[in-house]
């Protein structure tokens, strides 16, 4: 069983990863005041000590905990310490992404550290704080107080003496209503709004004060994001989620990067390595060492990759210009369509683009680096997937969005998609919106922005079957999220677009573009989204309409007691419906 305590960003963040696990845990939040929906998990509310946290503890058999709490709850941290050393218990922390401290911020350790050669501060740290702040007032400094605007937090500020004038209650960190010499901030990270508050505080010339974070506990494993959660998890507790998850391959070629330039530059060998990903978290991923190379071994988790357990290998050389080449079982591309020309190794913009700005930590004073990505199996596992029908050639691509590979079988799957919709049902949406990834997703959240998170189910290739459960459900009204080369599949009448079953039929193609008026040349072409490129926006828009009558007559029969709308949605996000 898992314990979180939350009451935060993180918190809520935690609780979008266990979901998914679909097995009971804890949630416990000091005041019970954060709305947050929990399908899996119970809550628990109110402070708990560390005798009530090891009583909790044992009567509930709690084998793993996630702190996930504010930063500046040291209490809480150092309590859940003391019970973690004292039952045994692992303990995740879920942290915050930290921007590098700026040097033109005054960081202070303690609020006995607030320089007094100021007359006016306005102090954002929380209610909590003023019995700290009082003392200046005392020596003739002037503080306002930015609290929650809540009664219980209006009450207390008064019980302490603070006058109404000296309050204020503004949310939006760009919006600085006070008049006052400097600005009093606690060192909150990214998802507390610490850039944001520094920028407005910078455009109005206030001098910033930081409080620093304070440290926690050197037992708490430490994670920044949920990939890093989910796997911290699957670790420590395997049983949790029915599947795992992996490492993409552009994963491991950075991870191995990232350890041969440490080799080179550093001397150091060290046997796992922190790799930022493209969402900006951190996770740890092991290396190993060759000769004049570096390597990580490909996991896919449960995801029947043929891929899985092959070395991804990267050599680094100094250069006179930063470049990544392939080498041995590395694809070369060898028509148009992709990210890059033909001739060029199939490596995709995104593994390209995570190498080179992890890179960039290590080699600040440094020449730049030629890095070379060879996989010694690439070639012969390359006959086993798709590559040779894409017209890649002599090996893998290395490739990967997300960085991490998220588990994939299709009964597993196709009862997650369930899962999803029963949540996105019971979340009292008057809508669902299904999407074939977070690419399209992300798009398509631009247009329903009042809609809930649990409103957005990913269907990944089961277009049918998703729409089926729409209606078993009794969901009303459905909005599909579709990219081209997945469209022209179910257009086609392909109610499930992977690639086993379904390929991209040019013939129809052509049928779709004559329908819609388009004359257009498609012999060369590999990739449907390539067909955007071809047609200018008015006739994008009618071959637009016409796929989605295409669509609409294959899925609308599925749920004849809803509405569907389609949205059919370009690489660049925009989006037609007919």
């Amino acid at each position: 069983m898992i314990l979180v305590f939350g009451g935060t960003t993180e918190g809520r963040k935690a609780v979008e990863v266990l979901e998914k696990g679909g097995n009971t845990y804890y949630y416990s939040t000091k005041t019970g005041e954060q709305d947050i929906t929990l399908h899996h998990g119970q809550r628990i509310d109110g402070a708990l000590d560390a005798e009530g946290m090891l009583a909790f503890c044992r009567e509930h058999d709690i084998q793993l905990i996630v702190d996930a709490a504010h930063p500046f709850a040291s209490q809480l941290h150092q309590t859940i310490a003391q019970v973690s050393e004292s039952l045994h218990i692992p303990t995740i922390r879920y942290e915050r992404i930290y921007p590098e401290r700026d040097p033109k911020i005054t960081w202070i350790d303690d609020y006995s550290q607030i320089p007094r050669d100021i007359h006016s501060l306005l102090a954002t740290t929380g209610v909590q704080s003023i019995a700290k702040l009082k003392p200046l007032e005392a020596e003739g400094i002037k503080v306002y107080y930015r609290i929650l605007n809540r009664e219980s937090s209006i009450a207390l500020a008064q019980k302490q003496g603070v006058s109404p004038e000296q309050l204020c209650y503004f949310e939006d960190p760009n919006d600085i209503p006070i008049e006052a010499d400097a600005i009093l901030l606690k060192e909150s990270g990214v998802s507390g709004g610490f850039p944001e508050k520094v920028e407005a505080a910078k455009a109005r010339g206030m001098r910033i004060i930081a409080l620093k974070r304070p440290a926690t506990p050197l037992i708490f494993i430490s994670i920044n994001g949920p990939y890093g959660l989910r796997r911290a998890v699957e670790k420590l507790l395997p049983e949790f989620y029915p599947l795992h998850s992996g490492l993409t391959t552009g994963t491991c070629a950075t991870a191995a990067a990232i350890a041969a330039t440490m080799r080179l530059l550093r001397k150091e060998k060290p046997s796992e390595v922190p790799v930022v990903l493209p969402d900006g978290e951190t996770i740890q991923v092991p290396v190993g060492y060759g000769d004049d190379y570096a390597y990580c071994i490909k996991e896919s988790g449960d995801d029947p990759d043929v891929t899985n357990g092959i070395e991804v290998r990267v050599c680094v050389e100094e250069a006179d210009a930063f470049e990544i080449r392939g080498g041995e079982g590395v694809g070369i591309i060898t028509l148009p369509g992709f990210d890059y020309p033909p001739g060029s190794p199939a490596i995709n913009k995104a593994p390209r683009e995570m190498i080179r700005q992890n890179l960039e930590r290590l080699t600040i004073d440094h020449s730049p680096l030629s890095i070379t990505i060879s996989v010694p199996q690439g070639a012969e596992i390359a006959k086993r997937t798709f590559n040779p029908r894409l017209g890649i050639e002599g090996g893998i691509s290395i490739i990967g969005v997300s960085g991490i590979v998220k588990p994939f079988s299709e009964e597993a799957f196709i009862d997650s998609i369930r899962k999803c919709m029963t949540i996105a049902k019971a979340s009292g949406s008057d809508r669902v919106v299904i999407n074939s990834g977070g690419k399209s997703e992300r798009f398509v959240k631009a247009l329903y922005p009042d809609l809930p998170a649990q409103a957005f189910v990913e269907y990944g290739n089961y277009i049918g079957e998703t729409l089926k459960m729409a209606h078993e459900l009794g969901i009303q009204n459905v909005t599909l999220g579709v990219m081209l080369g997945k469209a022209v599949k179910l257009a086609a009448g392909h109610l499930d677009t992977h690639s086993r079953r379904a390929t991209m039929d040019k013939a129809f193609v052509k049928q779709l573009l004559d329908e819609a008026s388009c004359d257009v040349d498609i012999t060369p072409i590999t990739l449907a989204r390539e067909l955007w490129a071809l047609l200018p926006e008015e006739k994008a828009k009618t071959f637009a309409k016409v796929i989605i009558t295409h669509c609409e007559g294959h899925c609308c029969p599925l749920l004849p007691d809803g509405s569907l709308t389609i949205l059919l949605i370009t690489d660049e996000g925009k989006v037609y419906q007919a």
